[in-house]
C-alpha cells in the first residue's frame, strides 16, 4: 500500500470533530442468504473508489475483476482518488448529512483511514462472513483479524497482503547491509546515495516506524498501542538518528521525495541505490520492462521488517452493499486473487491460505513464476512484525517534522 492509506489523517480528525451527529456505532448487515445477496445485487452499479496512482492496481480491476463483475450481474465502476481519506471523507459527509444513497459503494483501505472511520461508524460491519470465498482465508491470520490494531469486526473484507522491504542495486551496492542500523550506516558512509520519502507519505511514515524499532533494539520493544509516555521515552533516539544521517541523505537532507513514486524515479534514474516499497511483488515487472536496473535486488534484513494487508471496506451510507458484497467476495476469490498475484499483472500476495483451495487452485498459486529478484512470500515475511497501532501514526509523522526536517 501506499501513501494514500494515511496520508490526510489530520483533514478527517478535522471533519471527525466537526461531526457530532449521527451517532458513531457502526451499522451491522442485514443477514441475508448468499443467495437473496447475489439477487438483490443484479443491475446495481458499483463505486469503488482507490487509490489512482497505481496504475498495474488500475489495470487489473479495470481487465479483470471488472469483467468479472459484469458476468455476476454487477456493474463495477473504479473511482480514481489521490488519497483514501478522499473518499473517507466523502462518506463522513454523507452520513452527517443523512445521505443513505451515497457516492462510494466500496472502498480499497487499510490503517489510519479503516480506524478513523470505524470510530465514527463509517463502514457496515458484521458481513464478511456471509463471503463464500472467506473459506479460504485462515480464520487465526492475525493480519486478517487486525488492521494497524483495530479490530477488522468484519467491516472490511481482505484483499491483498503488503511487507515492506528495502530494495537496492547489486551493483552499486556489492556487500550489502543486513540489518536497518546497517544500512543508516551505509547511508552516512555513502553520502547522496539513499533517501526516504518524507512522512506523511505511506512508505516513508513506515521507514519512520521501522528506525523507531531498529533504535529501540528491536520491534519488541515498541508497544503497540500508543501512549505519551512510550512516545517520549523511544522517540528521542529515533530522532537523534534521523539528524544524524540527514547531511548524508541526498540532497544532504535538505529535502526529500514528497512520495514514494518520487524515491523510485530517484531509483530508477540512478540518483540514489536504494528504494523502498510495501509491494515487492512488482519489482519483478520493473526490472523485465527496463524501468529498474537489471541488478535490483530485494534486501532481507536479519530483524524482518513490518507486514499488513490491505481490505475492501462497504460505507454505511451505500444503498448498494449487496453488489458489493458480491464484488468484495470475487476480488478474494480463487481466480481473481491468482491473477491479481501475476507479476505480469498485479503481483500483489494473496491473502488465502493456498493449503485450503482445492488441488488445481493450490497448483496454478505454486505454478506462479518464480523471480530472480523477489524471494517468495514466505521467504520475504520471514521475521515479519506487525504495524504499531494507528494511534502511533500521527504523533511520529509530526515528531519528524518538528525535530528532522525543521532542524535540517
Amino acid at each position: 500500500m501506499k501513501q494514500f492509506v494515511i496520508a490526510s489523517g489530520l483533514s478527517i480528525g478535522l471533519l471527525l470533530s466537526a461531526c457530532s451527529a449521527p451517532g458513531s456505532e457502526a451499522p451491522v448487515a442485514e443477514n441475508l442468504s448468499w443467495n437473496e445477496i447475489e439477487e438483490q445485487a443484479q443491475g446495481q452499479t458499483v463505486s469503488l473508489w482507490m487509490y489512482g496512482g497505481d496504475e498495474q492496481g488500475n489495470t487489473y480491476v479495470d481487465e479483470f475483476l471488472t469483467p468479472a463483475a459484469q458476468a455476476a450481474g454487477v456493474t463495477l465502476r473504479r473511482v480514481p482518488v489521490a488519497s483514501t481519506s478522499d473518499a473517507v471523507n466523502r462518506i463522513l459527509s454523507e452520513r452527517q448529512a443523512g445521505v443513505t444513497d451515497g457516492d462510494v459503494d466500496l472502498v480499497w483501505v487499510n490503517g489510519d483511514n479503516f480506524g478513523t472511520g470505524k470510530q465514527a461508524g463509517a463502514w457496515l460491519c458484521g458481513w464478511t462472513s456471509t463471503l463464500p470465498n472467506m473459506d479460504y482465508t485462515n480464520p487465526d491470520d492475525p493480519l486478517l483479524s487486525s488492521d494497524f490494531g483495530t479490530p477488522v469486526d468484519g467491516c472490511e473484507a481482505p484483499w491483498h497482503k503488503a511487507q515492506f522491504t528495502l530494495v537496492y542495486n547489486a551493483e552499486a551496492v556489492p556487500d550489502p547491509p543486513t540489518t536497518l542500523a546497517d544500512v543508516l550506516d551505509w547511508a552516512q558512509a555513502n553520502p547522496g546515495r539513499f533517501t526516504y520519502p518524507a512522512p506523511p507519505d505511506f512508505t516513508g511514515s513506515v521507514f519512520i516506524r521501522e528506525v523507531l524499532a531498529s533504535v529501540s533494539g528491536g520491534a519488541e520493544n515498541v508497544p503497540s498501542q500508543f501512549s505519551e509516555a512510550d512516545y517520549d521515552r523511544l522517540t528521542p533516539a529515533l530522532y537523534d538518528r534521523l539528524r544524524e544521517i540527514a547531511p548524508s541523505l541526498w540532497r544532504e537532507g535538505t529535502t526529500y521525495p514528497q512520495t514514494s513514486s518520487e524515491l523510485d524515479d530517484l531509483y530508477a534514474g540512478g540518483q540514489v541505490d536504494m528504494t523502498m516499497t510495501y509491494g515487492p511483488a512488482a519489482l519483478t515487472d520493473l526490472v523485465a520492462r527496463g524501468t529498474y536496473p537489471p541488478q535490483t535486488k530485494v534486501l532481507q534484513l536479519d530483524e524482518g521488517t513490518v507486514g499488513n494487508a490491505s481490505f475492501l471496506a462497504i460505507p454505511s451510507t451505500s444503498d448498494k452493499s449487496a453488489a458489493a458484497r458480491v464484488v468484495a467476495n470475487l476480488a478474494l476469490s480463487p481466480d481473481q486473487q491468482l491473477i491479481a498475484a501475476r507479476p505480469d499483472v498485479w503481483g500483489q500476495f494473496t491473502v488465502l491460505d493456498v493449503d485450503r483451495l482445492l488441488p488445481a487452485d493450490r497448483e496454478a498459486f505454486r505454478a506462479l513464476p518464480s523471480s530472480s529478484v523477489v524471494p517468495t512470500y514466505d521467504v520475504l515475511s520471514r521475521g515479519a512484525h506487525p504495524e504499531l497501532s494507528a494511534q502511533w501514526v500521527g504523533p511520529l509523522d509530526d515528531g519528524w517534522r518538528r525535530n528532522v526536517l525543521a532542524r535540517r
